[in-house]
């Protein structure tokens, strides 16, 4: 009998160029042209409008799709750890100020998601180092929630179904303060248990 350490079997290298990264690459690249569809559009007439909320769900679609297949797979990488919320955030984000901008959603509103939106996000990097914060359902509900109210703001509905939209939108606030909320009582937990080891 040996005391020589057994050999570990190392993790299998992940390519860079995955399938995962690749929708996340290609979400961030339809940011712009889904904010040049909107500008062109000015949310009148209905060409425009349609196209930009089509690239707006296909993006959306993308999230979706690139989280299940790196877990699916396992191709998870630096740079879709990294990627993947920044695309989310420019994407939303860049969609509920251009919402705001043509006076179709209260600027409150938009600022009141996008605060909770970076908060959460740096809340996730504060205490990285002691942990990480899983996506809980109330985030993932909040997530269709506002993908949901965006495509309706986007899309040209005729009356009276255009009242959908902003019931979709404060079911997607209330949904986004209350998830927000609890990741800021998770990451103190975690850093309060973290610092008693």
């Amino acid at each position: 009998m040996t005391d020589e350490p057994v050999p570990v079997a190392s993790p299998r290298p992940v390519s860079l160029y995955n399938p995962a990264n690749l929708l996340t690459a290609a979400r961030i690249v339809l940011v712009p042209v889904f904010v040049a569809f909107v500008i062109v559009s000015g949310m009148t007439g209905s060409g425009w409008r349609i196209l930009a909320c089509l690239t707006f769900c296909v993006a959306s679609a993308t999230d979706f799709a690139d989280g299940w297949i790196a877990r699916r797979y396992q191709l998870v990488t630096s740079f879709g750890k990294v990627a993947d919320p920044i695309a989310d955030k420019a994407l939303t984000g860049s969609a509920l100020v251009l919402l705001s901008a043509y006076d179709r959603l209260s600027w409150w509103v938009t600022g009141l998601i996008l605060l909770r939106e970076w908060g959460v996000t740096a809340l996730r990097f504060w205490v990285i180092r002691y942990g990480v914060i899983p996506a809980s359902r109330g985030g993932k509900l909040k997530t269709v929630l506002q993908i949901a109210a965006i495509a309706w703001f986007l899309w040209p509905v005729p009356e009276p179904f255009d009242v959908v939209g902003p019931v979709l939108m404060i079911a997607a606030l209330i949904v986004t303060v209350v998830t927000g909320a609890d990741y800021v009582l998770q990451a103190l937990r975690l850093r309060r248990r973290a610092e008693r080891v």
